[in-house]
């Protein structure tokens, strides 16, 4: 078990991340104690989307290819239509949401995030939510898709959309209070 003051979380994200869903889970987790790090493709900052247009910068912390599994309890990964369609390209971070998975730890992703985990190939017969435009891509990589404000399969949660952060967070602080999560193979 590990209390979410102990906790360090890293989020990956790039520019076009839905603004709500990186910086809701990163201020509630600190405002909880948790350390929260923030990791982009170049460690410089991004830029979020906003609704309808592009919005603030987020500031980083490291690059993607710096960060280390064993320093981190759980990863989050924001939505938002650009952020993870330029992610899953990225073989550093496809890699490392690989590794938090065989490592059984916390893996989070909200709204159009599940596609890192398709392209790490990490959902098959796994439960799982999302957005529903990319519902059809979590069903045809395997996952046993749902619509429910938050999903918990083996410690990979998932969640739908900005109306379920609240939900999203309180899961990933359950999580990480469990503990490592022994995962059967995708």
């Amino acid at each position: 078990m590990t209390d979410i003051t102990d906790a360090k979380i890293l989020i990956i994200a790039t520019d076009g991340f839905e603004k709500v869903e990186l910086e809701v889970p990163r201020d509630k987790l600190r405002e909880a104690g948790a350390t929260v790090h923030v990791a982009s493709p170049d460690g410089t900052a991004i830029k979020s989307w906003d609704e309808t247009d592009w919005g603030p910068e987020a500031e980083v912390d490291l690059k993607i290819s710096d960060a280390k599994v064993n320093d981190y309890q759980a990863i989050v990964l924001p939505g938002g239509q650009i952020n993870p369609d330029v992610l899953r390209t990225k073989p550093e971070a496809v890699s490392l949401v690989k590794e938090f998975t065989s490592a059984g730890k916390i893996v989070a992703a909200i709204c159009h995030g599940p596609w890192l985990l398709i392209e790490a190939d990490v959902v098959r017969g796994r439960e799982m939510t999302s957005y529903p435009s990319i519902r059809t891509d979590l069903r045809n990589a395997g996952a046993k898709v749902v619509d429910r404000e938050v999903v918990t399969d083996q410690g990979i949660i998932t969640s739908r959309n900005p109306d379920d952060l609240d939900a999203f967070v309180a899961k990933i602080i359950e999580e990480v209070r469990e503990g490592r999560h022994d995962r059967d193979a995708a």
